[in-house]
């Protein structure tokens, strides 16, 4: 693959982002690589395992780098080859758990986006409504009311937007 291409073979959008009129109940979790983030998916795993008709999406987004952060395009593709790789390893030791929690393994699925987002919580719910996602789970980190306030906070921006779906936060 091309340095060029690896943009676009994970930004593009296919089939799969498409709910799939199955009738099961199709449930996203949003997964970084902070501790909160396991513990939303062991809740899902624990809440959820073995149960018939839920499908699960993991998903990690990764911000896209401006340009800017790197010497040249080749070592900005790198960067994002890297990120996506070590993302989907992660994902595929998550979705194990879900198996291995009773999930099928054909009911289990992961998603790397690599794209330019101004807003992770619009980018999330964006691909819940692609998707068809009924629940959306999501870690919330610990952080004071100060850091909330300064930088915002995914889970807080996605507790405050508009959206038609469930809304899971773990501590």
């Amino acid at each position: 693959m091309g340095d060029e291409n690896i943009l676009t073979a994970v930004n593009t959008g296919t089939a799969d982002d498409r709910y799939d009129s199955s009738g099961d109940k199709h449930i996203l979790v949003a997964l970084d690589e902070t501790d909160s983030s396991t513990r939303a998916l062991l809740y899902v795993a624990d809440f959820l395992g073995g149960y018939q008709g839920i499908r699960v999406t993991l998903l990690r987004i990764i911000p896209e780098p401006s340009e800017d952060f790197f010497d040249d395009r080749i070592a900005r593709a790198q960067w994002i080859k890297v990120q996506y790789d070590k993302s989907i390893k992660v994902l595929e030791i998550y979705r194990e758990v879900l198996v291995h929690s009773g999930f099928g393994s054909n009911n289990v699925d992961i998603k790397v986006n690599i794209m330019n987002c101004s807003s992770i919580a619009k980018s999330i719910l964006e691909i819940q409504k692609k998707r068809g996602c009924c629940t959306v789970v999501v870690g919330r980190r610990a952080i004071s009311r100060k850091e909330e306030f300064i930088f915002g906070s995914t889970t807080s921006k996605m507790l405050h937007t508009e959206k038609k779906c469930a809304l899971w936060v773990v501590e």
